[in-house]
């Protein structure tokens, strides 16, 4: 049986939605943030002052501490909500070397980009953490509605079922439905397209593309994933499960998806710098389609829309020629 002794890396949104959720049925959860300010805003005020401010937290319930090997050394169940673009860096920046004996929770949806890995194989060839170690936290599911408390799904995966529902168990309130899957591969990289997808149809929305072509693309983004997931990690899996298809769904047409919010921006003119400035947030599918588009160099699956996507975020191609091109492609 494993520890309930669980904490959560990493302080934005998500982990901040996570805290709140765990809070609901663990007497204690530890929490690594980055800074200070952060600490003592949370332990006086109960709230994060960066991100999602309205969400109440239990002070009195948080082991909260700016010092991540702290975290790590004291608590058997890690989940790391910390972008992945950011994850490998923090890690070292922060001392952190030996993971034997934790249990690994991925709450990122994106891509190490030192290595182009998923964060299950980072953490397993870095740290040497065995795969039946790690999890990974799957949507569809945004920290804002989380946060409100609003009725909510999430997939749990691991490659042992008992391991999954034990920490499908830990999440599981009211306003919380959980379910769990044993394809760790699988779900991750659905989840990192799906970023992807949510860019390309936030471009369309900034040119002002209707609803008609949205539905279009979503199709064709389902049999993308689809096409790269049977080429790459061949199992038995339902892609039209909700942690494949539903993730896609709510972060292509959510107003709260960042990908979706910033493929808008590009869409209607901005370039990436001003992007990121505007947001103030980061786009895991900005990183991720660059890795992406390396990672299948080796398996050349036909990936329409991530090239799209690629091209007008990396090669500088128009976002109305891009557009115009891959709507010949989709059908």
């Amino acid at each position: 049986m494993l520890n309930k002794n669980i904490a959560v890396i990493g302080s934005g949104s998500w982990g901040t939605a996570l805290v709140k959720l765990l809070g609901h049925n663990l007497d204690k959860v530890g929490w690594w943030v980055r800074h200070e300010s952060t600490k003592n805003h949370v332990m006086v005020h109960g709230r994060n002052p960066d991100y999602l401010q309205y969400a109440e937290l239990l002070p009195e319930k948080i082991d909260i501490s700016t010092d991540m090997k702290y975290i790590v050394d004291n608590y058997d169940i890690l989940i790391f909500a910390i972008p992945s673009a950011f994850l490998k860096k923090s890690i070292i920046a922060n001392n952190v070397t030996d993971l034997s004996g934790k249990i690994i929770v991925s709450a990122i949806k994106g891509i190490v980009p030192e290595s182009n890995q998923i964060v299950a194989n980072y953490f397993h060839t870095d740290f040497d953490v065995k795969y039946n170690d790690i999890g990974i936290i799957a949507g569809p599911c945004h920290a804002e509605e989380v946060a409100m408390q609003k009725l909510s799904f999430l997939t749990i995966a691991f490659l042992d079922e008992e391991r999954a529902q034990f920490v499908a168990d830990l999440f599981s309130t009211w306003f919380m439905k959980m379910k769990t899957s044993t394809d760790i591969a699988g779900t991750e990289y659905a989840a990192m397209i799906k970023n992807i997808v949510a860019i390309a149809n936030g471009i369309c929305i900034g040119l002002g593309y209707g609803d008609n072509f949205q539905a279009v693309l979503i199709v064709n983004a389902m049999r993308e994933i689809r096409r790269f997931l049977e080429d790459v990690f061949p199992q038995y899996r339902k892609v039209m499960d909700t942690e494949y298809v539903g993730d896609l769904l709510v972060t292509s047409y959510s107003k709260f998806s960042r990908n979706r919010t910033f493929g808008t921006y590009i869409g209607r003119g901005y370039s990436i710098k001003a992007t990121m400035a505007e947001m103030k947030m980061v786009s895991e599918g900005y990183y991720a389609v660059k890795c992406l588009v390396e990672i299948n160099k080796e398996h050349k699956v036909y990936l329409p829309i991530t090239e799209a996507v690629y091209n007008i975020l990396y090669e500088g191609v128009s976002p109305t020629i891009e557009m115009k091109l891959l709507s010949d492609k989709l059908n």
